[in-house]
């Protein structure tokens, strides 16, 4: 099997378990309800990003057991609603406003982002140094955080930021630093690397003429 399959599969079941949650502790009230809208929603586009545009990285081949695991280490984002619903606890109407707004920035930061990257090495490879990746190396990664940022405000409790920072040090980071080895080889990333960072935009940095070579 491939990694990919054991994340869709978890993507996939997202909305099933959190509605499954609301009618195991009867709670209809306003945050499982935005919390099965975001995440939910988030889980489905998964899918259908992964129709349109898979992210090659996920085509790996991985024995039956290490999808097993892979699984299990994914549905730890089922935390956050599990806290949120079984709880009773109910976000303030200023949380989840922020919590919306951190959701749909990150979405549009994630896919947008990752149509640009597959589309342009579709055609041309080379390292991208324009659009969503001007300042950012990772923009898409950035997106991620910002979404399951927006999922732990939500729950209001400590484990589920726990949870996406150890996602953020073991898988986001070491892929992150990958990325950067791998584009290395081309001259020109050493100045694309001063004037770009790694997770988050480098904002202030002195212009520096980089030709827009693409990335691979």
């Amino acid at each position: 099997m491939k990694i990919k399959h054991a994340i869709n599969l978890s993507k996939g079941l997202t909305f099933w378990v959190i509605l499954g949650m609301m009618v195991l502790y009867q709670n209809f009230t306003l945050g499982p309800w935005v919390y099965l809208a975001l995440h939910g929603t988030y889980g489905f586009l998964w899918l259908l990003k992964d129709r349109i545009y898979p992210d090659k990285q996920w085509e790996q081949e991985i024995s039956i057991p290490q999808g097993f695991l892979v699984f299990g280490l994914v549905c730890l984002y089922w935390v956050a609603p599990f806290i949120l619903i079984s709880s009773g606890i109910v976000p303030s109407l200023p949380l989840v406003a922020i919590a919306i707004s951190s959701n749909i920035f990150g979405v549009f930061l994630h896919f947008a982002s990752d149509a640009q990257k597959y589309f342009t090495l579709k055609y041309q490879s080379g390292l991208i140094t324009e659009g969503f990746f001007k300042r950012c190396r990772n923009t898409n990664y950035l997106g991620e955080v910002l979404i399951y940022a927006s999922f732990a405000m939500l729950a209001q409790h400590w484990l589920p930021f726990l949870i996406l920072a150890i996602f953020i040090g073991a898988v986001f980071v070491p892929n992150m630093l990958k990325k950067d080895q791998s584009l290395s080889r081309y001259p020109d990333f050493t100045d694309y690397k001063c004037r770009s960072g790694l997770l988050f935009p480098k904002l202030f940095t002195s212009s520096i003429p980089v030709e827009n070579n693409l990335e691979r």
